[in-house]
């Protein structure tokens, strides 16, 4: 099992030329992430995935988590790594300077963010959920719970949870049956079970932050009558040190298919008299901060994908190398060459290249949206952007970790039958990217997000503008020369046009008939997706190509950039028309059949 080695250089490319680095560092609050800085901290972070986390990927997979008591103790080095981890300043590099956070551009977070998911995918999972705790309390918590709770929750001391799913609800929210009972103080005493929380218990932190949904005693019924409470693991005396231990306890661990490593846990809470909580923002409204979290969540799992497949292609390219086996296709001589030399092990390799390099590119242009919809001067450029950002949730979360599950196939298949076997680790990755398209909403979930809040609900005129761009790029790439510029234009128009059909079908049949509309919305999201990998593709040749006429930057890696937006257009880009077929006419052949008949 090789070890992670960030890919700096792509990242900076990927940043600087299609997310606009520079112009994000002329934001607001953004000026201290000049380029130079940037690739500093990149390195940096780089340094500590690859020397720190990647060495604890495969034994943290293969120790597991320990529960006992309702403790929970993590594996070898954890501990020990994220102690690291917070003293170093990583968990609070994209929060609110006013609670001791480096308020660095969403941008230069992710791209941090994939380092830790791709060198250590399970020790990724306590910072993510700490992340959006803390959005959401920053967002909705009254002055005095953010003074309580921010600071050492910002400088990584305390990790924070997310309770949202209990046995009967699953995603069903409306049937949480959680309880918060007023009390003169002005707490609350939490009563109930909640299940898959990520972090709910370990042994790495001194105090663990619960936001759990539940229901007070008048709340509606449905997803209307949940308020949102912090119930913390220790309660925080009026000095601020730790004080009693509340009625909040891990029941047991789940075991797991893949990231071994994070313990998910079955949380009892009030078994004991009630868990203390305290009510976070305004009553009955819990499901709406909740998003928050939820939002950024997926955001965050989607760049999972990302990483993820980004492990398994260099673990992939690094055993091609070096085994031999055969000789070349074509060879008179007989000689056996490295694998790498074979035709298809070579298709593979590019197809896990070319998807994970279309994914990072929508993941960070994404991202970049997201600093100028919050920190531009501008009213109508931050609507616009933040109308972008909500477009592309879904493409992130949903489209990236379900072509990791293709990428991390690929990569066990070029190990041929040691792929199979545990001890090189390409399996690994195939477990643990297994999730990704299930937790923080499924794919169907995200697909369905899609047709009908974004797409349907304002008659196609977000995703229209995208598309607008994209018929920008495909312009730029008609007044480029050579064979490469002619095939990828080529395939990008025709993604263009079939995304185009696709848009317009589901604006027509949503209103009509929302179950068949329902039909299309995976392929839908599926065909998205890839043209919008083909679209940033497309435009990382546009400025390689600028690049190389300049006569600057390193030739080989800027002609390699051609070729994975070529291969890409050729192999993946290609598929669009068949996804539009499907969006646009495939709903008869899947509502046909009664129950009865499957």
């Amino acid at each position: 099992m090789s070890e992670y080695a960030a890919p700096v250089r792509e990242m900076m490319f990927v940043m600087r030329e299609l997310a606009g680095l520079d112009e994000i560092s002329r934001l607001p609050g953004c000026e201290d992430a000049t380029a130079d800085t940037v690739e500093a901290i990149l390195d940096e972070a780089a340094r500590f995935a690859g020397e720190v986390l990647s060495p604890l990927n495969k034994s943290g997979d293969k120790e597991g988590v320990c529960w006992h008591d309702s403790n929970v103790t993590m594996p070898a080095g954890f501990a020990e790594a994220y102690r690291q981890f917070a003293a170093n300043g990583w968990n609070g590099i994209g929060c609110d300077t006013d609670y001791g956070g480096q308020g660095m551009p969403k941008l230069l977070v992710a791209a941090v963010q994939e380092m830790w998911k791709a060198s250590n995918m399970a020790f990724s999972l306590c910072p993510l959920l700490t992340t959006g705790a803390i959005e959401a309390l920053t967002l909705c918590g009254s002055d005095a719970l953010k003074a309580t709770f921010l600071p050492r929750m910002v400088s990584g001391e305390w990790t924070g949870t997310m309770n949202l799913t209990e046995p009967q609800a699953g995603t069903d929210l409306a049937s949480v049956r959680t309880r918060a009972e007023p009390q003169a103080d002005g707490s609350y005493r939490v009563f109930g079970q909640k299940i898959f929380i990520t972090y709910g218990e370990h042994d790495m932190a001194g105090n663990i932050v619960h936001l759990v949904l539940a229901r007070t005693p008048n709340a509606p019924e449905g997803v209307k009558g949940l308020s949102l409470f912090i119930v913390p693991k220790f309660l925080v005396n009026a000095d601020g040190s730790l004080g009693a231990r509340n009625d909040a306890r891990c029941v047991s661990v789940e075991h797991k298919l893949g990231i071994h490593a994070s313990p998910t846990c079955v949380m009892a809470y009030g078994d004991a008299g009630g868990a203390v909580g305290y009510l976070c923002g305004q009553e009955n409204l819990g499901l709406s901060y909740m998003f928050i979290m939820m939002n950024a969540a997926r955001y965050a799992v989607g760049l999972e994908g990302v990483a993820i497949s980004e492990r398994a292609y260099q673990q992939a390219l690094a055993y091609a190398k070096e085994r031999i086996q055969g000789p070349e296709t074509g060879s008179r001589s007989g000689d056996k060459v490295a694998i790498i030399r074979h035709p298809d092990v070579r298709r593979m390799l590019m197809v896990m290249k070319s998807q994970t390099e279309a994914m990072r590119a929508v993941a960070y242009v994404t991202a970049a949206a997201n600093d100028a919809a919050h920190r531009h001067p501008g009213e109508a450029t931050r609507k616009r952007n933040q109308a972008f950002v909500e477009l592309m949730i879904p493409i992130v979360k949903g489209w990236s970790t379900e072509t990791a599950q293709e990428v991390t196939y690929l990569g066990v298949q070029i190990h041929g039958g040691m792929g199979y076997i545990e001890e090189t680790g390409a399996a690994q990755y195939l477990r643990d990217a297994r999730i990704t398209t299930i937790y923080e909403g499924t794919t169907g979930i995200q697909g369905n997000d899609l047709i009908g809040r974004k797409i349907a609900r304002d008659g196609g005129a977000t995703i229209k503008a995208v598309i607008g761009l994209m018929q920008q790029a495909e312009r730029q790439l008609g007044e480029q020369k050579g064979a490469d510029f002619a095939a990828i234009r080529s395939s990008l128009a025709g993604g263009i046009q079939a995304l185009s059909q696709a848009v317009d079908a589901v604006v027509a049949n949503f209103a009509q008939d929302i179950k068949a509309a329902s039909v299309a919305a995976v392929p839908m999201l599926k065909l998205f997706g890839t043209v919008a990998g083909g679209w940033q593709l497309a435009r990382a040749a546009l400025a390689a190509q600028r690049h190389l006429d300049a006569g600057d930057g390193d030739a080989r890696f800027l002609a390699a950039k051609i070729g994975t937006a070529r291969f890409y257009a050729d192999h993946v880009l290609a598929q669009a028309g068949g996804l539009a077929h499907t969006v646009c006419h495939g709903a008869p052949g899947a509502m046909a059949l009664d129950e009865q008949q499957f």
